[in-house]
């Protein structure tokens, strides 16, 4: 049994307690997310462990109920550019010719535009839902993941497995799916830890920005926006969320970083 070096213990434990406190803010949160409860920005105490906000409002449970609703966008919009840019990005590798062109020219002009000012144009004429968030963050982001996904299946389709699967009369659902995705897993791995916080700060820089998550939800980058006043007098509970976004950035990040360590390890030559 291999062992799991500490580092990747410690990015573990933190992402699960990020993950778990999520999925049960309602019984952890010691007050309603959108309850007013003390004065403005009163400071920490035993009654408000963070203090309050603006308005009054328990930060604990904001910050708790902000990483639940920063958690499942960021979540449910990686797994959409992943789904969509790995799919996408195999087809163009196994199928080639004016496919592939058609799919990485268009992917070239979307990437050429960076992705913030293009979610601020989409969100500006869309109205901002979660659902709107979720798909424009996971398309624009989607095509990073078509860019890898394409050039490490380009290097696959080449070896003699797939030539043998081919030959044999595979089809090309097959090949994607039975050869090339478990060889390809290593590197996508990898890269979904890191496009899973770009999301977080995306998604962070919208609602800081007036378009993303819309009150009374919260999220962490709308309680920056609404306690960014504070930092003048000295008031912390701005810096909360930034603290917040670094510790699950580092944990995720040596999660990713150990799983790509065993699935090098683990990768044989070939896939089916």
């Amino acid at each position: 049994m291999t062992r799991i070096p500490l580092s990747a213990l410690i990015g573990l434990a933190i992402t699960a307690a990020y993950f778990l406190a999520a999925i049960f803010a309602p019984l952890i949160a010691p007050y309603g997310f959108a309850d007013v409860v003390g004065g403005v920005w009163d400071p920490s105490s035993a009654k408000f462990l963070l203090g309050t906000d603006s308005i009054g409002r328990d930060l604990l449970s904001r910050m708790i109920y902000g990483g639940r609703t920063t958690i499942a966008i960021a979540t449910a919009a990686t797994v959409l550019s992943f789904t969509t840019g790995s799919i996408l990005g195999f087809t163009a590798a196994v199928i080639g010719g004016w496919v592939d062109q058609v799919l990485s020219r268009t992917v070239d002009l979307l990437m050429s535009i960076p992705s913030l000012i293009f979610a601020l144009v989409v969100l500006s004429v869309m109205p901002v839902t979660v659902v709107t968030l979720i798909l424009v963050m996971g398309l624009l982001d989607s095509t990073r993941v078509f860019r890898l996904a394409r050039a490490v299946a380009v290097d696959i389709t080449v070896m003699d497995f797939v030539e043998a699967a081919r030959l044999r009369g595979e089809g090309r659902m097959w090949i994607i799916f039975r050869e090339i995705l478990p060889n390809a897993l290593s590197p996508l791995v990898a890269e979904m830890g890191m496009r899973f916080i770009f999301q977080v700060l995306l998604l962070s820089t919208l609602s800081f920005l007036g378009l993303g998550v819309q009150p009374p939800m919260a999220d962490w980058g709308g309680i920056v926006k609404s306690n960014k006043d504070g930092i003048v007098y000295g008031i912390p509970a701005a810096l909360y969320p930034a603290i917040a976004i670094a510790l699950l950035a580092i944990s995720v990040n040596l999660v990713a970083d150990w799983v790509l360590t065993r699935t090098s390890s683990l990768k044989g030559g070939r896939g089916g």
